[in-house]
């Protein structure tokens, strides 16, 4: 298909992540104040939307805990600084098996795996504008580590979100999941046109070489919104290869620690970065307001 370039570009900020990355930076936020705190530096920096998992404000572990929940979001909405609140609803999925002679002997400690309602929860207290449908399963890169989302999960969580009035960004780690976010939305599980976040690099998903990535990108439906992003060292070439293939930005600490090689970054700075590749391509970065606009988002205040 021919390219058509994006010229009107909103930067997602993918804040805290939900990896071990809490032990490899310093500028992980672990504390709600803390991940509040990036949040709003982010969007300052040029993010229209930050996409925030919440950690232990002693360990640094990924956490579901709803009142971390409620004070990330409580704190973000207090402050001066406008934003689209993106939350994950990725966690609660996990399995972590005992190994190829004894599978289901579970690792208890690897093994969080909760009800849909359970797995929702955060989004009905909070109410965000956008929260995150990962749609598939992955293996990542881990040897007996799996995240699960098995159909009727999806099913399930994706109704719930619709009825919340909460716009699902459907997570897609390999051509296999938009398939299968297309059949939810044919079955009026998720509304038309829908968001999408291509995850690119990310084992063992789609890689992100451009090939790929241009499948991906023409698996989506030509009414619907894409972003995309991809680790590492890649994250900033991707930045342009979203704006360059009609999509949008995704930048952060959940996929990127580095500014430069041997410095690490803060969300601001990448988000920053971006937003001047983004500027020089000839494009316009746009702010919360237009992203509701354009995405038929509604700010909402938690409930009390």
């Amino acid at each position: 298909m021919p390219l058509a370039m994006n010229k009107e570009v909103f930067i997602t900020c993918a804040v805290t992540g939900s990896g071990s990355t809490q032990d490899r930076s310093p500028h992980v936020p672990r504390s709600p104040k803390d991940i509040a705190d990036s949040a709003i530096a982010a969007a300052k920096a040029g993010a229209a939307i930050v996409h925030c998992h919440v950690r232990d404000p002693e360990t640094g572990a990924p956490s579901r805990n709803l009142a971390l929940y409620r004070e990330v979001t409580d704190r973000i909405r207090d402050s001066d600084t406008d934003v689209v609140l993106n939350l994950t609803a990725g966690m609660g999925g996990d399995i972590t098996f005992g190994g190829v002679e004894n599978p289901m002997q579970l690792n208890d400690a690897g093994t969080d795996m909760i009800g849909a309602s359970e797995r929702v929860a955060h989004v009905a207290e909070c109410l965000p504008e956008i929260c995150t449908l990962d749609c598939g399963t992955m293996n990542f890169a881990e040897a007996d580590y799996v995240m699960t989302n098995t159909p009727g999960m999806l099913v399930a969580m994706g109704q719930m979100m619709t009825d919340l009035g909460v716009k699902p960004e459907i997570e897609a780690f390999d051509t296999g999941h938009l398939w299968y976010a297309k059949q939810l939305v044919k079955d009026g599980v998720l509304d038309s046109p829908a968001l999408v976040q291509l995850c690119m690099g990310v084992p063992w998903g789609a890689p992100d070489d451009l090939n790929t990535f241009m499948a991906m990108v023409n698996n989506v439906p030509d009414d619907w919104t894409f972003s995309a992003f991809s680790l590492g060292r890649n994250q900033m070439a991707y930045a342009a290869a979203a704006v360059l293939a009609g999509g949008n930005v995704r930048v952060g600490l959940e996929d990127n620690l580095w500014l430069d090689k041997g410095v690490l970054a803060e969300n601001y700075q990448l988000v920053d970065r971006a937003a001047t590749i983004v500027s020089n391509m000839g494009a316009r970065v746009i702010g919360p307001q237009e992203v509701r606009s354009k995405l038929g988002l509604t700010k909402r205040e938690p409930k009390p």
